[in-house]
Formats: structure tokens, C-alpha cells, sequence
């Protein structure tokens, strides 16, 4: 036990640091006395542990006015001037601390010396060395030969000399930053480490600035920087981000210098030239604001010479929606543009934007006014179809414009109903489409009048379509004009059983819920009517309970016919979660459907194609789902959807799915594809299977990772669309290499090659595969996610 010296009688700060120690002293012998307790009508006091420790520091005003703790094996000083604490000698205030073998504090001065072992620990950063002076308010003075710590990441190094500016601000002198963690080992060094001459910690922005460094990697300088910022954390800050490297079978080696630009807390901006070997240089910009109230992004790109096409290529892309409150109601606005330079674009830039997978780029806008009970909306929709040599495709039409109004009410003295209007300028390129332009005009009125109660539904429903078209060229029979009104009546009924019961040593209520629905619709001859955007819908679960077989408003189809199907559902009694579901549907037709799609052929009288269903979510591990179309008549499989995944724990996936279509109108749009995604650490195979460790951590020399997907077609007997890597995580570091195989079109592909080198909490080198991994693999997890800021608390002593 350490002597207690009382201190000098004039010492106020060393006095009441003494007399607490008495105190706690004094205590414990008392504790130690044998003679029995006296009685005593004040119940014992009872000490309880408290989470209410303050995360965030008490501001500057009320610091000012905190006490002053200082403790040592001796104590010495005067009142209102100076206190010296000699032995474990330890000054606290606040979220300061300082720990030192000597310690003399000027206290007019506000100024604490520290020599020998000396310990300073602000808020959780901690500073560690032989000697500091510092103004223990303002936190300002130096610290000699530190090793210093930061909270937020977890970075460290060694510095010749700290100078405290302020509590947020420093600067260290031939200094050192890494983020790996030390490892038992004499020899051991960090994987990767900066050198500089001075390094500018601002904690306010949480950036670091660092003047003459260099960066090494496995003691390899790989990077001279004369000058550069870093993060301290994850939060946004401008200037020259990494450089991104990557390797395309179309463009060659490429090298992307991008420069992000904080402009506000809701506004950034991102520059990005791109030098590509066998094209040239190509510009882009990426600009995103959040307003109140509405919001949006913008993507450009530049080429002023490609040499591979000999012109100029350029894209763009924007999406904005927002939001008013009006005198007339909600109006609210929707954008969505995209364009490219020329037809080959998306082929030799697949990634330059979200839309270039498709052939075919919206040019979106809308205004919707929302009233109560209307909504009304008017829109104009552009498309732009890229065309391939050899293989061209129908445009869409377009919408220039779409007026769209409707009201709805429900349960308006037991009736649900709704009216909408809609009037259309539909246009494309008649040598395309083969069909002329027009303006289609329809309005739509249902009403019903559901009858149901726990256990039953019975919702008979009457719908009325009348539709008007005028054309910019005759019709097959000469006529400009076309007129059609489709009244439909359906009734939807349904029953829902309950019963418990067990399956495996699990407890469900299973539920048994037949149903039953009618619809008739009369027939009315649309053969000659162009079609603009109907088409025929899939036949699902979600689709077989429908009024019309198609989308769209230009076919309605004429039905007498009546679907049945049953569905069975095991549902957990505690959580109301479903574990299974398991259906079955089928339609009977009347009379044969007449109404077809152009080259379409009628549905016969009698039974369709069976459809069956399944959906399995036994454990949160386990997913399953399943669909399947078969032939009433040749018992053949027409349509199949097999799918599922398995998540093991963090960062260990595997999702498999298996489509088939047979197209028995044109074959040539029949598909049978498999497609396998995964992501799994491949240290598992021999042996190392902690799935509690972050990754990274626990292994001696580090954690391989597979990721990948392959989609194989089984009519084309190749794959599509490969996506292959591996990710290697040493704590400290991550390096990732990961090769592409993108079908650009249906002739060509793009090949590319993607290295990413991550120094964790510090930066990336290297072109960023992250991105196709995510939209590639599902439930992919990225090996570094901070889901929490770490306590101030961490690392206090």
C-alpha cells in the first residue's frame, strides 16, 4: 500500500485529494473491525452501477468551471498557485487526463508539466512519452517523442515532437500513421505505414494533411506524396481522392484521377477524368444535393475525341424528385433523364451509367397534383434506343404527353369504387413499329361491394372500359379512328381455415385457404387496333386473380372463366412470421379467349396450365422459393423459377437460382439459364471457422475470401455474365482482385480486370470492384462496416 503524506495545510487542490484518500483509508479499516455493529434506523447504503457515463464532453463553458483532481504517493504545493504530485502522479479534469512519475501544475497558469512515463487522454485519444508541457484547458502546448492513438479508427504511430494547437487541432513532426493493430513478435512491423514529414490532425473537419510522405507497404515505399489529405474517419471531405486503375478488353489500361468536392453538408460533387490508351481522355462529373424539399443527382461524361470512333462521345443522367404543399394540394415532381452520343455508347462505356445495361434509356418527367381523393398527373416520356448492327429492336413508344387523372374512395357506405381518365400522344418510328402514331383515350370506372368477416370474403365487382383512338395514318380498313367500350363483372371468393399444429418439433398455426374467382367479359374485336402498350402477363400468383390477361389499356381480353386455387401457409404462433407457403392455381375457361397480342393465337376451352408455388423460410439461415408453370395437357414444363440462399453467418453466402421459359410462339425467346452468387471466407476449407472474429482478426495470417457469379446460359452453352475474385483481409489492410465478363449487347461482351488495394482507415488504390460485387452477389457484405462509434470510454484508464 502507498504511503499517504499529508500535504501542506495551505494546499487547497493537494488537500482535498488527500482528505479523499484518508477518507477511503479510514473506511476500510472500519471495515476491518470485529466488534459488532451498533443498531441503527437508517437502512445501509447501497452502491449501484451506472450506465449514465456522458458519451459526448461537457462543452467549454462548463469545463471552465470543473475541478481539478490531482493524486500522487506525495503531494505538495500552494494554494491558488502551484500543486507537485511525485509517485503515479495523475491530474484529471473532465475528459482530460494526465499521468506522469512528476507532476507540477501552475494553476494561475492553467499549466501542467509531465516527466517520466508520461500518459495524456483527451476525449479517448491517448498520447504516451517521456515529457509534455500543456495548458490543460485550452489544450494547447508539446509533447516530446510521443506515441500517440486516435479513437475513431484506431490509428496510431510515433512522432519526434507534438505540437497541441488546440483540442482539435495538432501537429506532429517526422511522424508515423498506420492503422495495424501490433501483433506478438519482436520483429513484427506494420503491413503498411506513412512517413512524413509533418502531419496536420484537424479532429473538427476529421482529416489528416501530411507534407513530404511516402507510403509504404510490407516495408516497400509504393507511393511518394509531397502532399496529401486523408480521412480520419468516414466522413466527407474534398480534395484528390486515390487514383483508380483497371484494365478493359474494349478501352485498354485506364487511370481515373477523381476530386471530390464538399460543397455543403448537402451538396457534393465528384470530378473524374479518365485516361484511357485506346481512346483518349474522357471527362466526368458527378454533382448530388439534398434541398428541402427535394433532391437529386447528375452524371456527365465528356470525350472530345475517342480514337476509336473518331468523334466526340458524350453521356448524361439525372434523376430528381421533390415535393410542395399547395393552395390546390401535394404537387410533386419526378425526373429521370438519360442520353448518350450514339448507338455504340453503351457498348464501349457499360458502366458510365445506371441504364446502359438496357438498349433502350427513358427520358422521364412527371407532375402530379394529389387532392383529397384525386390525384391527377401529367407526364412525357422519351425513350432513346440504341440500335445494334445486326441485331435491332422495336422502340417503345413514347408519351409526349400522358394526362392521367382518377378518384378513389373506399368504404363510401360500403362500397369501394374508382373513376380514371387518361389521354395519350403515343409516337415512335413508324418504320420500326410498323403501326401508325395516335392519341388513345380511355376512361375506367369499377365499383364493389365487399362482404367479409374473419374466415370468409365474397367481392362481387362490375368495371366498365371505354376507350377512343384517332390516328395519324389509316388502318388496315381505312379508318382513322377506333372506339371501344368492355364492360367486366368478376366475383372473388374466398374461405381461410385455421388449425395448430407441428412439423419437425416446431408449432405453427396452419392455415387452409381456398379461393375462387370468376370474371366475364364480353367480346369486342380489337384486331385492328395498333398496340402501344399492352403485353401478356406472367402467369403468377400475382397475375392469376386478375380481371385481364394483358397489361396495358390497348387489349382487354373477353373471358368467361373461373380460377381455383388453394393456398396452405404454416405461420409461427409467437412471431406471426411465415415459415412456408405452398399454393396451387388453375383456370377453367368457358368459352375460348378470341382477343390475342398481333401473332398471338386464341386460348382454347377447358383447363390452362397448372401452376404450383412454394416459398420457405424455415430458419433465418434458409430461403427457398419455387414456381412452376406446367402443361394441363402434355404434363411438360413450361415455365420454372427455382430459387434460394444460405447465409451461414457474416460474410458468408450462397445464392442459387435455375429459370426456364418455352416460348412455343417463337422459340427463339426461350431461355434456361442457372445463376450461382456467393461470397464465403475460404480459410473455412482448412479448418478456421471462428465466425464471432471481424475479419481480419484472430488470423495469423489473414483471411482469404471467394466472391463471384456465374451466369451460365444452357441453350447458348456459355456463361453470360461472370463476375470472379478473391478479397484478402490482414486487418489492416484488404486486397481484392476481381475479374469481370459483361454481355454489353447480344453480340459483344466486355472483359475487365479490377485490383483494389484498401489500407483500412486511411485510403484505396486501385479501380473500386465494390460496386459489382454488390449489385452482382445479394446479401454480398463489405468487410469493413463500423455500425457503431466507438465509446470515448474505450480507452480510458
Amino acid at each position: 500500500m502507498h504511503a499517504i503524506t499529508r500535504p501542506p495545510p495551505h494546499c487547497r487542490i493537494a488537500r482535498t485529494a488527500w482528505v479523499v484518500a484518508a477518507m477511503l483509508h479510514g473506511l476500510a479499516a472500519q471495515a476491518q473491525q470485529s466488534q459488532p455493529a451498533q443498531p441503527s434506523d437508517e437502512p445501509p447504503l447501497v452502491l449501484k452501477t451506472s450506465p449514465m457515463l456522458q458519451e459526448q464532453p461537457p462543452d467549454e463553458a462548463v469545463r471552465r468551471e470543473l475541478p481539478t483532481f490531482i493524486t500522487g504517493e506525495q503531494l505538495s504545493g500552494q494554494v491558488g498557485v502551484q500543486a507537485q504530485a511525485e509517485g503515479a502522479a495523475e491530474l484529471r479534469r473532465g475528459d482530460t487526463m494526465i499521468r506522469a512519475d512528476r507532476l507540477d501544475y501552475d494553476q494561475a497558469e492553467d499549466l501542467a508539466r509531465a516527466n517520466g512515463h508520461v500518459l495524456i487522454d483527451r476525449d479517448g485519444n491517448v498520447y504516451t512519452g517521456p515529457a509534455a508541457e500543456l495548458n490543460v484547458d485550452a489544450f494547447e502546448g508539446s509533447f516530446t517523442s510521443p506515441d500517440y492513438r486516435f479513437l475513431k479508427n484506431d490509428a496510431y504511430g510515433h512522432a519526434d515532437r507534438i505540437d497541441f494547437i488546440d483540442d482539435k487541432h495538432s501537429v506532429v513532426h517526422n511522424a508515423t500513421y498506420t492503422t495495424c493493430q501490433r501483433e506478438p513478435g519482436p520483429s513484427w512491423m506494420p503491413a503498411w505505414i506513412l512517413k512524413a514529414n509533418t502531419v496536420k490532425f484537424d479532429m473538427d473537419e476529421e482529416v489528416g494533411q501530411a507534407d513530404g510522405a511516402k507510403l509504404y507497404f510490407e516495408g516497400v515505399p509504393i507511393l511518394p506524396i509531397p502532399a496529401m489529405s486523408f480521412p480520419l474517419t468516414d466522413k466527407r471531405k474534398s480534395g484528390f481522392l486515390p487514383p483508380t486503375i483497371g484494365l478493359s478488353s474494349v478501352n485498354g489500361a485506364e487511370v481515373v484521377a477523381p476530386y471530390y468536392w464538399d460543397i455543403a453538408p448537402n451538396r457534393d460533387a465528384t470530378l473524374y477524368p479518365d485516361v484511357m490508351s485506346k481512346r483518349g481522355v474522357n471527362l466526368g462529373a458527378e454533382f448530388r444535393f439534398l434541398e428541402q424539399p427535394y433532391r437529386g443527382q447528375v452524371a456527365l461524361n465528356y470525350m472530345p475525341s475517342d480514337q476509336l470512333r473518331d468523334r466526340s462521345r458524350w453521356s448524361y443522367a439525372s434523376v430528381d424528385s421533390g415535393g410542395w404543399d399547395t393552395a390546390l394540394g401535394k404537387l410533386g415532381f419526378n425526373l429521370n433523364l438519360n442520353r448518350v452520343s450514339d448507338d455504340n455508347y453503351a457498348i464501349d462505356f457499360p458502366h458510365a451509367l445506371p441504364t446502359l445495361i438496357q438498349q433502350v434509356l427513358p427520358n422521364d418527367g412527371s407532375l402530379t397534383l394529389t387532392q383529397g381523393h384525386w390525384v391527377t398527373t401529367a407526364r412525357t416520356l422519351k425513350w432513346q434506343t440504341l440500335q445494334e448492327a445486326g441485331s435491332p429492336v422495336t422502340p417503345p413508344y413514347d408519351r409526349l404527353p400522358q394526362l392521367t387523372s382518377s378518384y378513389s374512395r373506399l368504404d363510401a357506405g360500403g362500397f369501394d369504387f374508382s373513376v380514371t381518365g387518361d389521354a395519350t400522344h403515343f409516337s415512335a418510328d413508324q418504320a420500326l413499329t410498323l403501326q401508325p402514331n395516335g392519341v388513345r383515350s380511355y376512361a375506367l370506372a369499377q365499383v364493389s361491394y365487399p362482404f367479409q368477416a374473419p374466415g370468409w370474403f365474397v367481392i362481387p365487382k362490375l368495371m366498365l372500359n371505354a376507350t377512343s383512338y384517332e390516328f395519324n395514318t389509316p388502318l388496315a380498313n381505312g379508318a382513322t379512328s377506333a372506339a371501344r367500350t368492355v364492360p367486366t363483372f368478376s366475383l372473388d371468393n374466398g374461405l381461410v381455415f385455421e388449425r395448430d399444429a407441428s412439423f419437425f418439433g416446431r408449432k405453427f398455426t396452419q392455415t387452409l385457404e381456398p379461393r375462387a374467382f370468376y370474371v366475364y367479359t364480353p367480346y369486342r374485336d380489337q384486331s385492328l387496333i395498333p398496340n402501344y402498350d399492352s403485353a401478356l402477363n406472367d402467369f403468377n400468383f400475382a397475375t392469376v386473380f386478375t380481371e385481364n390477361t394483358f397489361s396495358g389499356n390497348d387489349r382487354i381480353a373477353d373471358a368467361d372463366l373461373l380460377t381455383l386455387g388453394v393456398t396452405s401457409r404454416l405461420i409461427d404462433p409467437e412471431s406471426g412470421a411465415e415459415a412456408a407457403r405452398f399454393g396451387i392455381a388453375q383456370r377453367l375457361r368457358f368459352k375460348p379467349q378470341q382477343v390475342t397480342l398481333p401473332g398471338g393465337s386464341p386460348d382454347p376451352v377447358g383447363f390452362s396450365d397448372l401452376l404450383l408455388g412454394t416459398s420457405i423460410n424455415w430458419s433465418p439461415k434458409w430461403s427457398f422459393d419455387a414456381t412452376e408453370q406446367i402443361n394441363a395437357k402434355t404434363h411438360e414444363s413450361l415455365s420454372s423459377s427455382i430459387g434460394g440462399h444460405y447465409r451461414a453467418g457474416p460474410y458468408r453466402v450462397v445464392n442459387a437460382a435455375y429459370t426456364k421459359y418455352i416460348d412455343t410462339i417463337t422459340p427463339s425467346n426461350s431461355t434456361r439459364q442457372w445463376d450461382v452468387s456467393w461470397q464465403w471466407p475460404l480459410n473455412d476449407l482448412w479448418g478456421q471457422r471462428d465466425q464471432s472474429l471481424p475479419p481480419g482478426q484472430g488470423l495469423g495470417d489473414g483471411r482469404w475470401y471467394s466472391v463471384g457469379r456465374l451466369n451460365y446460359s444452357m441453350i447458348d452453352h456459355q456463361l453470360v455474365n461472370t463476375v470472379f475474385g478473391l478479397e484478402y483481409d490482414a486487418g489492416c489492410w484488404i486486397g481484392r482482385i476481381v475479374l469481370e465478363k459483361l454481355q454489353t449487347s447480344a453480340l459483344t461482351t466486355n472483359t475487365s480486370v479490377q485490383f483494389q488495394l484498401e489500407f483500412v482507415g486511411f485510403s484505396r488504390l486501385g479501380s473500386s470492384p465494390l460496386g459489382a460485387l454488390k449489385a452482382n452477389i445479394p446479401y454480398y457484405q463489405y468487410l469493413r462496416e463500423q455500425v457503431s462509434t466507438p465509446s470515448r470510454f474505450s480507452n480510458y484508464y
